[in-house]
């Protein structure tokens, strides 16, 4: 015990001390907690630049137009019937997108034909693509159920009766664990755990690169653990930084379930440490262990499964993300923080990050271990 202890007060202190260790385990999560919501904080696209091509110039296409530049999702810049130079303003980033009402669209409808509104968008910027398909989509079916219910009116139905006719089965859509439908609700949460991850395993590599730089990377099992408890507790508490402070001040979906999320950086944080550690023993320089770190950033974002489907991976990729304790980490962050699952739930990717710190911990008692002289 007086071994664990001395070591993991040596790693404190050691942690304190180094300016570049001290700056990734507990600067960078504050920095990068400011940093890195900062673009989403508008959380849903809005007043998105369009325009509308009226090719009818009737009383239904100038409804259209109103309901158009009354959706909070678009921006009616001008409204014209040249085709060309809406495209002209679409390929040079004037617009986002346009609609176009094609002639004799009032007469169609008065008829009873089917009418078809063109929309078009720069399907290049995906959130931009989908709020003005979505805009000009609210803006021609509350036209269009309007003109349903008065032909319903028309043919002799109460205005109650037509609304039922026109919509027999309502449909209410209420989001559960993202109420804002914002994409930083979406992706901050998630990407949270990767911070922490990359932050802790470049700064526990760097630390004992150093080590190993000069020659204090072997121990006794009883130090290791202490160090490597050390570093997992510089990096609770910096997951307590998002989990408690963080998604609180950016109104992040949180707080489902508390106690478990506490239990998951109880998991989270050794099984990272023990990896940090082992690749600081692998690469044995200090600078090295950043160097490729930080490439790797964006595919453990890609392997956890959150931005992409996990069943979309090559088979053995679906295998080998389990080695990342990002993926059992993000995995069951979201159950219990943003969704308020039962620990119950999240049972299978707890014991995937307890299986990881003993493999990976039993690992660096090994290379790190006191050799016989």
């Amino acid at each position: 015990m007086r071994a664990f202890a001395r070591a993991l007060r040596a790693t404190l202190l050691a942690v304190w001390a180094d300016k570049g260790v001290l700056l990734l385990l507990a600067i960078a999560p504050v920095l990068y907690g400011f940093f890195y919501p900062w673009p989403y904080m508008e959380q849903a696209v809005t007043r998105v630049p369009v325009a509308v091509v009226d090719l009818d110039h009737s009383s239904l296409s100038r409804q259209i137009t109103r309901f158009a530049s009354a959706s909070p999702r678009l921006d009616v810049r001008w409204v014209g019937a040249d085709l060309q130079e809406a495209q002209r303003a679409l390929w040079a980033g004037e617009i986002e997108g346009f609609a176009i009402l094609p002639p004799d669209l009032k007469r169609h409808v008065l008829r009873g034909q089917s009418a078809v509104v063109t929309v078009e968008g720069d399907g290049a910027y995906a959130l931009l693509n989908k709020a003005v398909l979505y805009g000009f989509a609210e803006a021609v079916g509350t036209v269009s159920a309007g003109v349903e219910i008065r032909k319903l009116q028309a043919a002799g139905q109460g205005a109650r009766q037509a609304a039922a006719s026109r919509s027999p089965v309502g449909t209410l859509l209420v989001p559960l664990f993202n109420p804002t439908e914002g994409y930083g609700s979406y992706v901050v949460p998630a990407v949270a755990l990767l911070i922490l991850q990359q932050t802790l395993l470049m700064g526990a590599a760097m630390l004992v690169g150093t080590w190993a730089e000069t020659g204090q990377q072997r121990a006794r099992p009883a130090e290791w653990i202490g160090r490597v408890v050390a570093l997992s507790v510089v990096g609770c508490l910096a997951g307590l930084f998002y989990f408690g402070w963080e998604f609180t001040l950016q109104d992040f979906p949180r707080g489902g379930n508390p106690l478990g999320a506490l239990l998951l950086l109880a998991c989270y944080m050794p099984a990272v440490a023990c990896l940090g550690c082992l690749l600081g023993l692998w690469f044995r320089d200090r600078e090295r262990s950043m160097q490729v770190l930080l490439l790797t950033s964006l595919p453990m974002a890609f392997l956890s499964g959150f931005s992409w489907p996990a069943e979309a991976l090559p088979g053995p990729l679906q295998v080998l993300r389990w080695l990342v304790p990002s993926t059992a980490g993000i995995q069951a962050s979201l159950r219990l923080n943003q969704m308020g699952a039962p620990v119950a739930d999240v049972l299978a990717p707890l014991g995937a990050l307890a299986a990881l710190t003993l493999v990976v911990g039993g690992a660096v008692l090994w290379a790190g271990r006191l050799r016989k002289s």
